[in-house]
């Protein structure tokens, strides 16, 4: 399957940072230097780039095929309409809550801050000078399961609750984009529950703290206004496609190795991330009816 164009998909446009916003085609693969090779061992291959400085993914073009894999949105005026329908006005209810603030910082999927996402559940700091391989790991990941996801979003073009409503968002700047970017399924929970079930291959002792997580980050889409219930709900089903796909990636699977001896070594020296208490509290606060 063609990568898409990435000229208007703002969401998951976000996905490469504002670098990949502006493309009107598939931006072409090209090739960091490879790092100085130390004497025992040779150089490692280096990684493409979709621009200087941004990692493209670990599946290229041999993306799942959202398109095939999930059914049609629901229909007007069809019981699972009126069920996202349901759901959007009990998120809209939490706007002044302290979910409502975790829901902001989630709908910003640049790096380098949204590496730290899953620092709390994991237990241990996430970032490029702390655990580079992970770093790195979760910029690529996050390239296949965001781009997976637009062959669904470009064929049926689902308007975005906020517009259906003619309301607002948690992040006003991106609302111009967002409208012309399908709703369906979401780009931002299938990037982290791809992330989710990563780290919990990565780190099994915390896999319930990760999938929470993961949930939340989805469902903080509903609270941002950005997305209907089945939109979160097939991101995960892209996001399990992609993963499966990961797995027969031989860089992958080395980078895989590397971001386990990076959590350890870190866990072991006793590194702890900061700022836990405050997203505990905003996790507490739940969307009452969601799925």
């Amino acid at each position: 399957m063609a990568l898409p164009s990435f000229r208007r998909h703002s969401a998951v446009a976000l996905v490469v940072a504002v670098t990949l916003a502006g493309c009107s085609t598939a931006p072409p693969l090209s090739t960091a230097p490879a790092p100085p090779a130390p004497t025992t061992a040779p150089a490692p291959a280096p990684v493409p780039e979709l621009r200087p400085g941004v990692p493209a993914g670990y599946l290229g073009r041999a993306l799942p095929d959202s398109l095939a894999l999930l059914p049609p949105p629901p229909a007007k005026g069809s019981p699972a309409f009126a069920n996202d329908q349901a759901v959007h006005r009990a998120a809209q209810q939490l706007r002044r809550s302290p979910r409502y603030a975790l829901a902001t910082t989630d709908a910003d999927l640049r790096f380098p801050q949204v590496a730290n996402t899953f620092s709390c559940a994991l237990g241990v700091p996430i970032s490029q000078q702390t655990s580079p391989a992970l770093y790195l790991l979760l910029q690529r990941t996050l390239v296949d399961a965001g781009l997976a996801t637009y062959a669904a979003k470009d064929h049926y073009k689902r308007t975005r609750p906020f517009v259906f409503f003619k309301e607002n968002t948690c992040a006003p700047a991106d609302e111009a984009s967002l409208r012309t970017d399908g709703s369906y399924p979401s780009g931002h929970t299938a990037i982290s529950w791809a992330w989710a079930l990563v780290l919990t291959e990565l780190s099994p002792g915390q896999a319930d703290a990760l999938l929470a997580r993961g949930r939340a980050f989805g469902e903080n889409r509903l609270i941002c206004n950005a997305h209907w219930q089945s939109d979160v709900l097939e991101g995960r089903a892209v996001a399990a496609g992609a993963l499966a796909m990961l797995h027969a990636n031989a860089d992958f699977n080395r980078d895989m190795a590397l971001a386990r001896a990076e959590i350890q070594a870190l866990r072991s020296n006793s590194v702890e991330p900061t700022g836990c208490d405050a997203e505990k509290a905003a996790l507490a606060v739940k969307i009452p009816g969601v799925l």
